[in-house]
């Protein structure tokens, strides 16, 4: 994990000091910008494994950096940094393809906690030591990749699309209870984690409506539940 890269956008110069700090004495390399525009030049120069933006910057905000890296990347992880506090400015982060978000003022030792837990990728199934992948009729899916291929396309997925898919084909037919889901996957089932749920479950939807067999149930009330007919 030490030789991982990791971008940086925070406009406010102190914050950024101190999380970049924070970061590389963990051994990661952090790669920093004062604005959206650099960090979207840097993005292109040096690939990193995960992107941490700030949200309100100047030139380029964060949505609109998150949007233009989701161009042409769908895997590399997205944590927003916000001084929002409305629920639609959360949920337009997750529509726009971030994986996950921290609200100012937050511990440095929560975001290294984040980060790690997005970097620590499953590669191989260990019971098989292979790649586990998931087939219906129509489309495969593998988790490690973070794809699912149909007949006619390849479908990038954000790591977070990828662990939600997982645990949905890894509890085929079962219901699956919301708060367990948030745990899993957020660590916490607070009222705008759920949100992001609903939101992410809509995409996963929408990324599965080529195969007419899978059925995923909203269980009001309880949760969720994956079908294959």
């Amino acid at each position: 994990m030490s030789s991982s890269i990791i971008l940086l956008a925070e406009d406010d110069e102190h914050l950024r000091f101190v999380i970049q700090d924070n970061l590389e004495m963990q051994g990661f390399r952090v790669s920093s910008a004062p604005d959206g525009e650099q960090a979207l030049a840097l993005f292109r120069q040096v690939r990193p494994d995960l992107c941490i933006l700030d949200v309100m910057m100047p030139k380029m905000d964060g949505f609109t950096l998150a949007s233009e890296i989701r161009k042409t990347n769908a895997n590399t992880p997205i944590i927003f940094l916000t001084a929002k506090g409305l629920k639609e400015d959360r949920l337009q982060g997750f529509r726009l393809g971030g994986d996950d978000y921290i609200t100012k003022p937050f511990s440095i030792e929560e975001l290294i906690f984040r980060v790690e837990v997005f970097l620590r990728r499953p590669v191989v199934d260990r019971a098989e030591g292979k790649e586990p992948v998931f087939k219906t009729r129509f489309i495969e899916f593998h988790p490690a990749q973070l794809k699912i291929i149909t007949p006619s396309d390849t479908i990038s997925l954000t790591y977070k699309e990828s662990e939600l898919l997982e645990i949905f084909f890894s509890h085929q037919g079962q219901v699956m209870k919301r708060e367990d889901i948030l745990m899993k996957i957020w660590g916490s089932d607070d009222y705008y984690k759920g949100r992001s749920l609903d939101v992410f479950v809509s995409k996963i939807r929408k990324h599965l409506s080529v195969d007419p067999a899978i059925e995923i149930q909203t269980v009001h009330g309880i949760g969720f539940k994956f079908i294959i007919h």
